[in-house]
């Protein structure tokens, strides 16, 4: 009882003492540290004593950078948006992944990039191309010994296999990676004894990690040599790798407008994204994990035009509450429904767009998919 009388007179004091300037003014001992920094000077450098030798050189440990804010500047001060983050030039486009036993290559390139760059390293290490798929990022090759392979590939591949009459045959998948922009390259080979005419099918995951691990390795090497020399874009992949095998535009059973797609989720995913640039409104905002895209059809796609002297000047720029006022924002969701995607457009998670919004909407993705 005593404590909490104690306690009750403390907290009295120290309400009745809020407006005193010791405890809470400028020179009170809870004052704001804040903006102490521009305050500050900066100090002659430290000094050793004459008779003191370091062999390590003194540096400022935080020292003052020469670029400095006018800390004279009076008024209100906008924080501009960050800049995005520029890879340094000694990191390279590709580079090799691991999880377990698997290996595959990262590159921060599209998946029309990559494609001519892995096609190309195979047929120059002597493998024949015998199926390529660009619409889905894949291509095999032919059942092959090794010594029909390039004579270093050929001694590589022999040394990790069980056997050096063996005949090989390779898969290559090149895949969206899961940022914007970049692909995700695996590799995996079956083999079989030397004149066997029997059919092996593709594991789902690597079991054939020595030869596997080999061909990753080398086609890294062979990727980071062709992106030193500037490299090529596959025009062929570049239409047909992300384009739906079909696409239709119907209605629902509530007849609400609805895009079929015949793709994955994942290539459904990247080609929508890129009708949508293609279009003529901005795209704010994108959820990957929820398969959204959010559009702004009352602003034009981004552009890097910047206005005009005099637009500025005489104020014909919309200001940030004009805009937010005549905003028209909707979502364009990717659903996964059997083997195709199905598209729809919404104003909110609760409430579906109006038919004519959506169907304006569904039709320019329509248009920009081919």
């Amino acid at each position: 009882m005593k404590r909490l009388a104690g306690l009750s007179a403390l907290a009295l004091i120290i309400s009745s003492t809020s407006g005193c300037g010791w405890l809470w003014g400028e020179e009170g001992y809870f004052r704001d540290r804040g903006s102490d920094y521009l305050e500050a000077t900066q100090k002659p450098p430290m000094q050793l004593p004459p008779d003191v030798s370091s062999a390590k050189r003194l540096d400022p440990l935080l020292p003052i950078p020469r670029n400095v804010a006018d800390d004279n500047v009076k008024g209100e001060f906008e924080v501009p948006r960050p800049q995005p983050l520029t890879a340094g030039a000694d990191i390279s486009d590709f580079s090799l992944q691991k999880s377990g036993s698997s290996r595959w290559v990262l590159a921060q390139r599209s998946p029309a990039e990559v494609w001519p760059v892995a096609r190309q390293f195979f047929e120059d290490n002597g493998f024949r191309i015998a199926e390529e798929r660009p619409q889905t990022g894949e291509f095999n090759t032919t059942w092959q010994r090794f010594d029909e392979l390039s004579a270093s590939m050929a001694k590589r591949l022999g040394s990790a296999s069980s056997s050096s009459d063996n005949e090989v045959r390779a898969r290559i998948r090149i895949e969206p990676g899961v940022q914007r922009n970049t692909s995700e390259v695996y590799i995996v080979t079956v083999e079989r004894p030397a004149g066997s005419t029997a059919e092996q099918d593709f594991p789902a995951r690597s079991n054939n990690t020595g030869v596997d691990a080999i061909l990753v390795d080398e086609m890294l090497a062979s990727m980071t040599r062709s992106a030193e020399k500037g490299g090529s874009v596959s025009l062929l992949a570049a239409r047909d790798f992300d384009a739906p095998s079909r696409v239709s535009l119907s209605e629902d059973g509530s007849g609400n407008p609805v895009l079929n797609l015949g793709a994955d989720l994942d290539r459904a995913w990247s080609s929508v994204g890129r009708a949508l640039e293609q279009g003529e409104w901005r795209v704010e905002d994108i959820n990957r994990s929820l398969g959204l895209y959010y559009i702004n059809l009352a602003e034009k796609a981004e552009t890097k035009e910047q206005p005009g002297f005099f637009s500025r000047l005489f104020g014909s720029a919309p200001s940030k509450e004009e805009r937010e006022a005549r905003a028209e924002r909707y979502q364009v969701r990717l659903s996964k429904v059997g083997e195709s995607v199905q598209v729809t457009v919404e104003k909110n998670i609760n409430t579906v767009a109006p038919a004519d919004v959506a169907r304006r909407v569904l039709s320019v993705i329509q248009d920009n998919l081919g």
